[in-house]
């Protein structure tokens, strides 16, 4: 096995809207959102689904989605059977990191075309129970997948918020630098979003109802024309805290 000299390149991209806790996207499995990328990344590069040799897709909150997802989104896309797809997991860096191990896979010959992405619905997230040995006597607890799996470090056991908080205090970020960047990176995105510039990359995703279903409009749930006095305004976890839920994204 020796590694290829040729460049390794990406010919084509998509993605669907960023989707609002709870909102538009919410009742969508995470392996249909999968597809309907799938599906239009190859539109875009004029690959036929039968030309893919590898499927790798970053996926965190896997739990209830069925036996691995991402061949459930690889099929469903029309990518035969004789494919493989499977997943990656490393947090918020999966998608990315799938994207890698594409451009590994391909400069070591072990596949030609490879689609690669990440995808993730956490308003279908579980809450979860042990219950394999049964309740003897009083409640027992739900966990939040998303919490568990996503959003808490397994060592230390505390949230990606106080994740913030330390990096904010080794690198002596204060509050009053933080709001102005995230003003900054607000107004930059309503700007581009009014001006259509991401209406390229996004996919429209067909959302089955009692009614025969809809597709959300392309525009993505932010807050509009945001200064620096409405973010002062947003509370920090905890007095004296520098990140607060104004310079947080949103769960999608």
């Amino acid at each position: 096995m020796s590694a290829g000299s040729d460049p390794v390149v990406i010919v084509s991209a998509a993605r669907t809207g960023i989707g609002s806790f709870n909102g538009a996207l919410s009742t969508v499995p995470v392996h249909d959102l999968g597809s309907t990328v799938i599906k239009e990344a190859l539109k875009r590069a004029a690959v036929a689904p039968e030309e893919v040799s590898e499927v790798i897709f970053g996926h965190v909150l896997a739990a209830g989605c069925g036996q691995n997802p991402v061949r459930q989104a690889s099929v469903g896309a029309g990518i035969p059977y004789s494919v493989p797809a499977w997943s990656c997991q490393m947090i918020c860096g999966s998608g990315l990191k799938a994207v890698c191990l594409a451009a590994q896979s391909i400069r070591i010959g072990d596949s030609s075309i490879v689609v690669a992405g990440g995808m993730e619905n956490m308003s279908k997230a579980p809450h979860l129970a042990h219950l394999r040995t049964g309740v003897r006597i009083g409640e027992t607890p739900l966990t939040d997948s998303i919490l568990c799996d996503g959003l808490t470090d397994a060592f230390h056991n505390y949230h990606m918020g106080i994740t913030a908080e330390n990096v904010a205090k080794k690198w002596q970020v204060n509050r009053e630098d933080q709001d102005k960047l995230a003003v900054l990176s607000q107004n930059r995105t309503e700007n581009a979003q009014k001006a259509g510039h991401f209406d390229k990359e996004i996919v429209p995703v067909f959302v089955p109802s009692r009614k025969g279903g809809f597709r959300p409009g392309r525009r993505q749930p932010m807050n509009q024309e945001v200064t620096v006095q409405f973010l002062v305004r947003s509370h920090a976890r905890v007095a004296g805290s520098v990140p607060s839920v104004g310079h947080a994204g949103g769960s999608q």
